[in-house]
């Protein structure tokens, strides 16, 4: 028997918008304590259905994925990101995937934490040359290292010299699309505005060098043990056909955005988390000591004979932590999704064309699988201590086949860096009491993260 879906009172017109804009994640919270499964809230015209409970979750990601696309919003970031893995559907989707899934097999990530490795030793480095009486911007720092990070893993090379320009236009074109996302007034983007003449000059810089990149190696043949090299050398097993170069560039961007400013605002956050517990620093310095070795006095890693990725592997506690950071501040805080066609929730009918919104960060913070969820607490990811949790009550990559391919690469690089960070600072914040989530494309703090730092 069909039930009608609640509807949550809003303004004539613009509907829910203002309350969305205001404060999105207190309005999910809300939400979520006065209706049950689902509520209908509607944004600018457009109905759309918030799924609470993590069986929903499941139905929309896993069990009846081929029902439901990427919804209008994510046209924003397809202007940038073009037709790549985040964006793409159906089955061009289907095929990008793929060829694209062999760069992330376990012996892939292996050998690119190698990489991992020597980039947060220099890293650490040159925080040590830094003025340490001085407060250090720990957010930027991040974004700084996750870029060299990835710049090598994917594409064997450096960005020295041209890291402030790069940083600028990807920060350029992360601000303009939250701006338009959340705008209700969507001017053509063909118009030239001056947020468009921004955008379009941002993303000019950022292609022209992923294009020299695929140039480069085109036109050398190198070989490399990097993802660009997996990416060239992909074939469809069924055509045998590789991706032309605009898919490659839309992979590459991809990669290349996703792939560091996720990576670096969830290490942001869990520093800040880290600065106010100190238990829980003292204990991954222990496992860290147990695993690698103690460090000697300049502060380096002592590996101890073990590569680097059986080492770092065989630090359970390390992985919980940042686990349970990505449960409090999940980097893709919601997803929507446009059903294709009818569909029903429980009893509840999900027309075609509108869409379902799964929340990680409401998932995560639900009372219901987790108890205290406001607290931090690495041991909720201990073994075993989730066997009777259901899967899709905790999804930071999203879930199904639209799981985040790199989801294993960032789950490494964050222990790496978390690694040898803690080894070598202590760290203590400087303005704790004005951070608070800042819900934009990504789960961002409202502003730069600054700590003071100590060597150890």
């Amino acid at each position: 028997m069909e039930t009608l879906v609640p509807v949550y009172p809003g303004l004539p017109l613009i509907g829910n918008a203002l309350s969305m804009a205001r404060d999105p994640l207190g309005m999910f919270i809300r939400l979520r304590q006065k209706y049950d499964r689902v509520v209908r809230i509607s944004l600018g015209g457009r109905h759309q259905y918030i799924v609470f409970h993590p069986e929903d979750a499941k139905h929309v990601l896993q069990e009846n994925n081929r029902n439901y696309v990427r919804s209008p919003a994510f046209m924003v970031l397809k202007r940038f990101l073009g037709e790549g893995l985040l964006t793409s559907d159906g089955d061009f989707w289907r095929k990008q995937r793929r060829l694209a899934q062999p760069a992330f097999h376990r012996q892939k990530i292996t050998l690119l934490a190698e990489t991992m490795v020597q980039e947060s030793v220099n890293w650490v480095d040159q925080l040590r040359r830094l003025n340490l009486s001085q407060p250090v911007n720990i957010s930027q720092s991040y974004m700084d290292v996750t870029m060299h990070i990835v710049c090598k893993t994917l594409f064997s090379t450096s960005v020295d010299g041209r890291l402030d320009g790069l940083s600028h236009s990807l920060e350029t074109l992360n601000i303009l699309a939250n701006k338009t996302l959340l705008s209700p007034i969507k001017l053509p983007r063909t118009w030239p505005t001056p947020s468009n003449i921004r955008y379009d000059r941002a993303r000019a810089h950022v292609d022209s060098l992923i294009y020299e990149f695929i140039h480069t190696r085109k036109q050398t043949g190198d070989r490399r043990d990097d993802l660009l090299d997996m990416l060239l050398y992909a074939r469809d097993e069924d055509t045998n056909e590789g991706m032309s170069e605009l898919q490659l560039r839309d992979e590459c961007v991809t990669l290349f955005t996703a792939g560091h400013e996720t990576t670096a605002v969830s290490m942001a956050w869990l520093t800040y988390l880290l600065a106010q517990h100190p238990d829980v620093v003292a204990k991954l310095r222990a496992e860290a000591d147990a695993a690698l070795g103690h460090a000697d006095q300049s502060g380096q890693a002592v590996i101890d004979g073990l590569p680097p990725v059986a080492a770092f592997r065989a630090m359970p506690y390390s992985l919980q932590v940042v686990q349970e950071a990505l449960r409090l501040y999940p980097p893709a805080w919601a997803m929507s999704r446009m059903a294709l066609n009818d569909d029903h929730i429980g009893p509840y009918r999900i027309p075609k064309g509108d869409t379902v919104i799964v929340s990680p960060y409401l998932l995560h913070h639900d009372p219901t699988n987790w108890p205290n969820p406001d607290l931090f607490d690495p041991d909720r990811f201990a073994e075993g201590r989730d066997k009777d949790r259901p899967a899709y009550a905790y999804l930071p990559f999203g879930g199904g086949p639209r799981l985040c391919i790199g989801n294993q690469f960032a789950l490494m690089e964050m222990q790496i860096l978390l690694t040898f960070f803690i080894r070598a600072f202590d760290f203590e914040l400087v303005n704790a009491a004005s951070i608070r989530p800042k819900p934009l494309i990504t789960l961002r703090p409202n502003r730069p993260i600054q700590v003071k730092l100590t060597l150890r």
